[in-house]
């Protein structure tokens, strides 16, 4: 079997509400996903979800190849973008087409890819993440609803940039999750990088006077190992962190510091990172726990560790035109039998979407307001670099420009 080309499609997430964080949401709430597929010379086809960027240099290591050397073959990939291959959107290329190869390895071999892999259970553990900074009150309960509805019983709020909204929010989804049965809901807290040091731990301390916290994610920047171990000795909760960091030589200064209580990974980084990543967190007795919107080849490389904790469940129905095996039971990913990843592109319902993505948008997520980290109170001063209020709970503003991104299929 060898590699014969591939084809890159961007499909959306509709997620009918305003999603985003403390860095700014997207009213219309829809986000992008970009999708990798990558053929071969019997027919099968393998399916990554990462990123575009740099995929023509980036393929040029894996053409040809036979897809079941994929352990050596994303050492290749890494090889043959080394000054760009271990950040950003470049890694997240890599990773989409490593995940694709473990799909065809699997596949090959006419298992899914849980079992392929050495799971015993095709039961994965999972808590809600609603990237849910934009909603309202009864907005934010009835997305939650939907959840316990699911049997979930632990949630992760989008907060920072105030301790007594984080507190309501905080204490109304535990009162929706008691309610659906839970004795003591876990609940954790994720500030995506927005706090200083200072003000991480103390605004974690005033939630912690009468909120029980799983966990703190990402309270300051990701590369922060000295700032993550300070908010680690000053907090009661959890510190958890990695989702945005590429390559094990960025993980191993902070689980050197001591400063991460849950290592994290993001779907986008592919599953040989993921399970090498769940090696060197292995190594110093800490539980890894996957992030992502889609992060199906994480799901089924989780069932094949020790040390996996939980896993992010974030909207309940898949992106347009892409559906997968596996159902939501009990609190927890249920995946099937299919061979490989059991996830199927409808090409022709995501090549129809229309037109092609524009840059970030500087209301949305993916912008840094211009005065995070620079706060010591517990509160951030409401300024207008670090409220964007006008969507912040949902409110639809009309001068905002539309976040649609799309992008028609291409092929190598």
């Amino acid at each position: 079997m060898r590699i014969t080309g591939y084809r890159t499609l961007t499909t959306i997430q509709e997620w009918a509400r305003p999603v985003g964080d403390a860095n700014g949401v997207l009213a219309d709430g829809v986000t992008t996903i970009p999708l990798v597929l990558v053929d071969t010379d019997d027919g099968l086809t393998g399916v990554g979800i990462g990123s575009h960027v740099e995929i023509a240099a980036v393929f040029a290591a894996i053409e040809g190849e036979d897809p079941r050397g994929v352990t050596a073959l994303y050492d290749r990939m890494l090889r043959h973008t080394f000054k760009a291959g271990h950040g950003g959107t470049v890694f997240a290329t890599i990773g989409a087409l490593d995940t694709a190869l473990w799909d065809l390895k699997a596949q090959a071999a006419e298992e899914p890819l849980w079992r392929f892999l050495g799971g015993r259970d095709r039961v994965v553990p999972a808590y809600a993440s609603g990237l849910d900074i934009g909603l309202g009150d009864d907005d934010l309960a009835a997305a939650y609803r939907l959840y316990a509805e699911r049997g979930l019983r632990a949630a992760k709020l989008k907060g920072g940039l105030d301790v007594e909204d984080d507190r309501r929010r905080l204490a109304l989804v535990r009162e929706v999750l008691s309610d659906a049965g839970t004795a003591r809901p876990g609940l954790m807290l994720d500030a995506n990088e927005t706090w200083s040091r200072k003000q991480a731990v103390r605004h974690v301390g005033e939630l912690e006077r009468t909120i029980d916290l799983a966990w703190i994610e990402e309270p300051v920047r990701r590369w922060d190992a000295e700032g993550l171990a300070a908010v680690h000795q000053g907090v009661r909760a959890a510190v958890a962190t990695g989702e945005n960091l590429t390559g094990l030589e960025q993980f191993r200064p902070l689980l050197k510091a001591g400063g991460v209580d849950i290592v994290q990974t993001s779907a986008v980084g592919g599953i040989t990172h993921f399970l090498r990543t769940a090696a060197l967190a292995h190594a110093f007795d800490l539980p890894v726990s996957p992030i992502g919107n889609v992060p199906v080849g994480l799901l089924h490389a989780a069932t094949a560790i020790p040390n996996h904790l939980v896993s992010e469940l974030q909207d309940l129905r898949p992106p347009v035109g892409v559906t997968a095996d596996l159902d939501i039971e009990d609190g927890a990913f249920v995946l099937g039998d299919t061979p490989g990843l059991g996830v199927r592109v409808h090409e022709g319902a995501v090549s129809g979407l229309g037109p092609r993505p524009r840059h970030a948008d500087p209301a949305g997520p993916g912008v840094r307001p211009e005065r995070a980290g620079l706060h010591l109170l517990a509160t951030a001063p409401q300024d207008d670099t670090t409220d964007r209020s006008p969507t912040r709970r949902g409110q639809e503003d009309p001068e905002a420009p539309p976040a649609r991104r799309r992008v028609p299929v291409t092929e190598h």
